[in-house]
């Protein structure tokens, strides 16, 4: 619970030939034997991630890929899965065998890298069993070997150096001053996960902590009681979604509102286009597809956000019947085409470069996109006052 969320890591990307040594050098960057290694090619079948620290980089995630080289077609389908994990890469590590040398498979995968602009590091491998010609690169290159861990220190310092791109929209620090009061209204429903609160509300709270706000808790049903006992207003009051609409009619007319997946449409650099995108709404006829997204995985439960309710508050407000689909975690389609909008969940789960990967997808199809908070509260008819305080930006 205490560990940075994977989504906020910076994504490091092993790529390379099968048996050149990704398994092998995520054990020796994390000095565990945490990766099956074997002299049999092909070990590795899938993306397998692995978290850590690395300083002065900071929390990281090491995501080892099958081999550029892999045979048949099972291998085929293994090798798009490792050009896949360019999607969520800030760091992508090349790792060649340094006794074959620099191969077509490898100038591939550096074409598709320099397209994506993705930070990149070229590792020679098992430099104990000799080098060949190393060709000139623009990035970074270097010899290593993970077996006498010859230059892996090097390595190390070398990655803590490098200064890829990461988010840098604030989630909700830019909003309040030292020592303004923010209230936190987060439900305790069948929804919410036993014994804690959910991801985006730990980063909210995190943020506002971390830049001496001061933080007040609550449920709705508390609500009330919690702003009669202040003796002055909350700067700002963010909520859980689905209970805008109660928080609404309690908040006196002066306290801005907003939500956590409203915070999050803007920290994934999606605010803007969230709100032009959800007056498709308006114009929903019988049997349009919509596309309702979420970035995790979970159990879905009686009453569920994203399967149910917005669902059926969105049949309520149009009057129509549309079709909807429904995805989760990395099922997200390739071909938009089909969808009137897009209805997504604020991305807690997802890197930033994820969830921009998926706007550009709607971009380039031209379909609306927006965001769970968006569509709830233009249905509920309070968008104006859930993202009034972002127009001075």
């Amino acid at each position: 619970m205490q560990s940075t969320p994977n989504a906020e890591r910076i994504q490091i990307g092993i790529f390379g030939k099968t048996n050149t040594g990704k398994s092998s050098l995520i054990n020796a960057l994390t000095g565990q034997n945490l990766a099956i290694t074997s002299s049999i090619a092909g070990t590795t079948t899938d993306p397998v991630k692995k978290a850590m620290e690395l300083f002065p980089l900071g929390p990281i995630m090491l995501t080892d890929t099958p081999g550029l080289d892999d045979m048949g077609e099972l291998g085929k389908e293994r090798i798009k899965r490792a050009y896949d994990v360019l999607t969520t890469t800030d760091i992508a590590l090349i790792v060649v065998d340094a006794a074959q040398g620099w191969s077509s498979a490898e100038a591939e995968l550096l074409k598709k890298i320099k397209q994506q602009g993705i930070t990149c590091v070229v590792i020679f491998n098992k430099s104990d069993k000799g080098n060949r010609s190393i060709p000139a690169f623009d990035f970074p290159t270097i010899s290593v070997s993970c077996k006498t861990m010859e230059n892996i220190e090097e390595l190390k310092n070398l990655l803590g150096k490098l200064k890829p791109k990461k988010n840098i929209n604030p989630l909700v620090h830019d909003l309040f001053n030292p020592k303004d009061i923010i209230i936190l209204v987060t439900p305790i429903d069948l929804s919410a996960p036993k014994g804690r609160l959910i991801l985006p509300q730990q980063q909210v709270l995190r943020d506002i902590l971390d830049y001496k706000g001061i933080a007040i808790v609550t449920q709705p049903e508390e609500l009330a009681d919690t702003l009669s006992n202040l003796k002055s207003s909350p700067r700002l009051v963010i909520t859980d979604s689905q209970v805008f609409e109660e928080v609404n009619t309690i908040l006196p007319p002066k306290i801005p509102l907003t939500s956590f997946s409203i915070l999050f449409a803007r920290y994934k650099g999606n605010l803007d286009g969230a709100i032009a995108g959800v007056n498709v709404l308006d114009s929903i006829q019988d049997n349009e597809e919509i596309l309702i997204g979420e970035g995790c995985t979970h159990h879905r439960q009686c009453g569920d956000i994203g399967t149910e309710k917005i669902p059926n508050w969105i049949k309520k407000y149009t009057k129509a019947n549309p079709k909807f689909t429904f995805t989760a975690g990395n099922d997200f389609p390739e071909d938009l085409s089909k969808y009137k909008l897009i209805i997504h969940c604020g991305g807690c789960m997802l890197t930033e470069k994820e969830m921009q990967n998926r706007l550009n997808k709607t971009k380039n199809c031209d379909i609306a996109f927006t965001n769970y908070g968006i569509v709830i509260a233009k249905m509920k008819g309070i968008l104006k006052r859930a993202t009034e305080i972002f127009l001075n930006e």
